[in-house]
């Protein structure tokens, strides 16, 4: 982030702030008042995003949420470049209004390049870490440095919230600043318990209108009224919904404001994004193993006697570390696998269904090889039965699939949405 990227005024030195001197001064003049919250980790990143930011409209005040969906000012989308001088504007904008909050999705990547010493950050949240963009940094312990970045710089008097089910967080939790910044951890409810947690999950209840957690007694759950709901479907956005709640509190917000705005938080795309029913067919981000087995996980709970029918491939060109597990998580976790063509680029799909294969034979999964996507998922929709749930994961909204010869278009949402209607009017 460059200072000739500034929108107006000239980069400031640190200003004793609420009797404590910041190590990473405000950008700029103007964005001294702002209060900005960041997250990162592997899975969950933007969900926990727009829940937190969610918070800050339901307080009435105003709001900039920066995540892999776009920006977003008090909900709404909006237009600004994707870009560090995009990012300083539409700050800039939100400070000219008189807005004082900010949540930022940061990725490991920004983090690498300098990101939490050039941009202040107020509150750090920490979701957990899995192997996808290991590759990227060429070592597990370097990608896990990278996102220790937000909390290294994290200034005194600050808050750092953390995944106590996940081991990297007991390792940032050992590079943050000791006994200058305040720690608060969140249980998600499956697992072992790293570390003692400040608010916990005792149950989930999941259905398609979303999820209810149960929270075991603590101060914070005291505070919360014992329980938290969510328009978002699935145990993992429960997880993400604590994160959030203790985010809210210590950015100073009161509890019912947390409750209701974690409760107002509408679905997101791609995140367990039901589009269709009766069949049920739900579209997810999920590129990962982990983020494979909970998808199936929470389809399994909403499909009761129903089975598990999962669309997914793999890219190419990178991570293939991970194709074995994403097999043996699917076949695990499903019923039916269609293996199919996710963004090949200049590799050979053979080469990446093979992988996917094998990792599927240490399932009890029926699998099936269909290379074109599109028609991978008319033949799960055409296996689908009364009380099924078709899930097409990886790809998101997308709407090109990248091969060794160019871009071609190609968009599940699309696909699944005419296939649906062809059953429909058939």
């Amino acid at each position: 982030m460059a200072d000739e990227d500034a929108p107006d005024g000239n980069a400031v030195t640190a200003v004793p702030v609420g009797g404590f001197a910041r190590p990473v001064p405000a950008r700029f003049p103007w964005a001294e008042p702002l209060f900005t919250v960041g997250v990162t980790g592997t899975n969950g990143k933007t969900s926990t995003t727009h829940l937190v930011a969610s918070v800050v409209r339901a307080a009435g005040a105003q709001v900039l949420c920066q995540s892999t969906l776009g920006y977003f000012t008090n909900g709404e989308p909006f237009p600004i470049e994707r870009s560090e001088r995009g990012f300083l504007n539409a700050l800039h904008v939100l400070a000219e209004r008189g807005g004082r909050h900010a949540v930022v999705e940061v990725t490991s990547l920004a983090l690498l390049n300098g990101y939490a010493k050039k941009w202040r950050f107020d509150l750090g949240v920490f979701t957990n870490l899995t192997r996808d963009h290991v590759a990227e940094h060429g070592s597990w312990e370097h990608y896990l440095a990278a996102k220790a970045q937000l909390f290294v710089h994290l200034g005194p008097g600050r808050t750092a919230v953390l995944n106590a089910g996940d081991e990297g967080a007991l390792l940032i939790d050992q590079a943050t600043p000791r006994d200058v910044v305040r720690r608060y951890y969140y249980a998600p409810g499956r697992g072992p318990l790293l570390h003692p947690a400040d608010l916990a999950a005792r149950s989930f209840e999941v259905t398609l209108e979303g999820t209810r957690i149960a929270l075991e007694p603590s101060a914070a759950a005291e505070v919360l009224g014992g329980e938290l709901t969510t328009q978002l479907v699935g145990e993992v956005f429960g997880e993400n919904v604590l994160g959030a709640a203790l985010a809210g509190l210590e950015s100073g917000f009161d509890a019912q404001v947390v409750r209701r705005g974690l409760g107002e938080c509408r679905g997101l795309p791609a995140r367990f994004e039901v589009l269709h029913r009766r069949p049920t067919v739900v579209l997810d981000y999920a590129h990962t193993p982990d983020a494979i087995a909970r998808l199936c996980a929470t389809a399994r709970r909403i499909a009761g006697t129903g089975r598990i029918i999962l669309v997914f491939g793999a890219g190419g060109n990178f991570d293939v570390g991970k194709r074995e597990p994403m097999g043996e998580a699917a076949a695990q976790g499903a019923d039916l696998v269609f293996l199919a063509n996710d963004n090949p680029r200049r590799e050979d799909p053979t080469t990446i269904m093979g992988a996917l294969e094998r990792g599927c034979q240490r399932g009890s999964a029926e699998v099936r090889i269909i290379y074109d996507r599109a028609d991978a998922i008319r033949c799960a929709l055409e296996a689908s039965r009364e009380g099924d749930v078709v899930l097409v994961a990886g790809r998101g909204h997308d709407r090109g699939m990248v091969f060794a010869n160019g871009v071609m278009p190609y968009s599940d949402p699309e696909v699944v949405a005419a296939l649906c209607a062809g059953r429909e009017h058939a």
